[in-house]
């Protein structure tokens, strides 16, 4: 081996190559595994490198070419490869039969395309920004954006073209020719008719030709997200709930130990001896217990569920988004402990049903809207009474829980639903029904608030939390 070694380093340091024959096993050592070796394996000689060159000018080759057709497919419209396949039958059709009205044609045809290529000559340097002062807007109403475009450079800028993609609408700008460190404002209005996010921009320059056969564009990669908050109206303060707390309302219901003081009774079998009143008892001869007004503080969880089969159509599942927005930010403003939940969906291809809750973020109103602006229904999601189960399962301490959901969910499975809870959760089920009745059921520890309007959840509420 060290022979061999040697005789290696001996031929690389005089130039000459070595055999098989003169260094046996160093070849087999040291072989790679690349592109030359699967063309022409160990073969070395004129033949063997003529064929690894052509290979390598056939890709360098390929690679420009590719290069260049992008370049070109980038560039050309659609009429544009239809012009040129129009004008090159021309040529073909007309010099072949002799039929000089197609040569015509084919001539003109290229002198169009030799125009419309003159105006991509030059390069576009604009700086372009965009903005919207105001991106969460409430569903109907609509937003004002600004389009800023400067000319950072010192030479006359000819005018251009500006696209700014609103959703699945263009707003489009012609911009005049820019003087050196000139500007160029303009406003335009984004309307958000309907719940949801509305990507703006990002923005792009476009050089084409009036025609519309060839079209270069530069894109910037700034983007903004306009939230349209679903609908919101005001309701009464919720303070049900079970949970003892120095911060919590006052309720109805009376207890032997809390902090806000009610009445003094008589004492009866079974009171703490701590809540006998001594100096009252001393007055009348009698012992005497105080009575309090129990404060809670509550964990309310709101569940809206995001099934097909839970709703009959767009406009009362909208309901229930507004229904979820209203209630989620009151209690907000409450400082109430606060879990907002939706039904996760099953993937495409998943072999079983997914038992999981879609998490809603809750910190702020803002965010708890946001969050609603992005949901949409789905004919994998879980189903009320799923989610229900899945809901109290995974989510400890609730006091209170409302579940949203359409007018196709019947009386039943809203009971079913209520019963995944445990003893002493107040369950109330808000039913979003387009223009149907507004009602107020009680049965149990369940409550069925049916809505026509948006506007009925006020009344409702306010009868619930009496």
């Amino acid at each position: 081996m060290v022979n061999r070694n040697i005789a290696a380093e001996t031929a690389r340091k005089n130039g000459t190559r070595l055999s098989r024959a003169d260094a046996p096993g160093v070849l087999g050592e040291t072989q790679l595994i690349n592109a030359r070796t699967r063309l022409v394996g160990a073969r070395q000689g004129r033949l063997a490198d003529t064929v690894v060159a052509v290979v390598r000018s056939w890709r360098r080759i390929r690679r420009v070419a590719r290069s260049w057709w992008e370049a070109l497919a980038a560039v050309v419209t659609p009429l544009g490869w239809g012009i040129a396949v129009s004008v090159v039958v021309a040529f073909l059709a007309g010099y072949g039969l002799g039929w000089l009205e197609l040569v015509a044609v084919g001539w003109a045809g290229l002198l169009v395309i030799v125009a419309a290529v003159l105006f991509l000559i030059g390069r576009t340097s604009h700086d372009a920004t965009l903005s919207i002062p105001v991106n969460r807007v409430v569903a109907g109403e609509s937003a004002v954006g600004q389009l800023t475009v400067t000319n950072p450079t010192r030479r006359l800028l000819p005018g251009t073209r500006i696209e700014v993609p609103v959703g699945e609408g263009l707003a489009d700008f012609q911009l005049p020719a820019l003087a050196p460190s000139g500007r160029y404002e303009d406003l335009f209005t984004v309307p958000a008719l309907h719940r949801g996010v509305i990507p703006v921009g990002p923005v792009r320059a476009v050089r084409a030709d009036p025609i519309g056969l060839v079209r270069r564009e530069r894109g910037w990669d700034e983007q903004v997200d306009l939230f349209v908050h679903p609908r919101t109206i005001s309701v009464a303060s919720m303070s049900s709930g079970f949970v003892h707390d120095l911060e919590g309302n006052a309720t109805r219901d009376l207890t032997d130990s809390d902090v806000s003081f009610h009445a003094l009774r008589e004492y009866m079998p079974g009171d703490a001896p701590r809540s006998i009143h001594w100096k009252s008892t001393a007055k009348t001869g009698q012992y005497m217990v105080r009575q309090f007004e129990e404060t809670r503080r509550s964990h309310l969880m709101l569940a809206i569920s995001l099934a097909e089969e839970d709703y009959a159509g767009d406009e009362d599942f909208e309901m229930a988004v507004s229904v979820v927005g209203s209630l989620g930010v009151r209690a907000i403003r409450d400082g109430r402990t606060i879990s907002v939940v939706a039904s996760e969906s099953t993937p495409e291809f998943a072999s079983r049903r997914l038992l999981a809750v879609k998490n809603i973020a809750a910190v702020s109103g803002s965010r708890l809207l946001d969050d609603l602006s992005r949901i949409d229904r789905s004919e994998t999601a879980l189903p009320l009474v799923d989610l229900a189960r899945v809901a109290a399962d995974s989510i400890a301490g609730i006091s209170l829980a409302f579940l949203v959901c359409g007018a196709a969910v019947s009386v039943s499975s809203l009971r079913h639903a209520a019963s995944h809870f445990p003893v002493g959760v107040e369950v109330i089920a808000v039913v979003s029904d387009p223009e149907a009745v507004p009602s107020f059921k009680r049965a149990g520890e369940l409550t069925v608030l049916r809505i026509g309007y948006l506007e009925d959840l006020q009344q409702s509420m306010a009868r619930a939390s009496a």
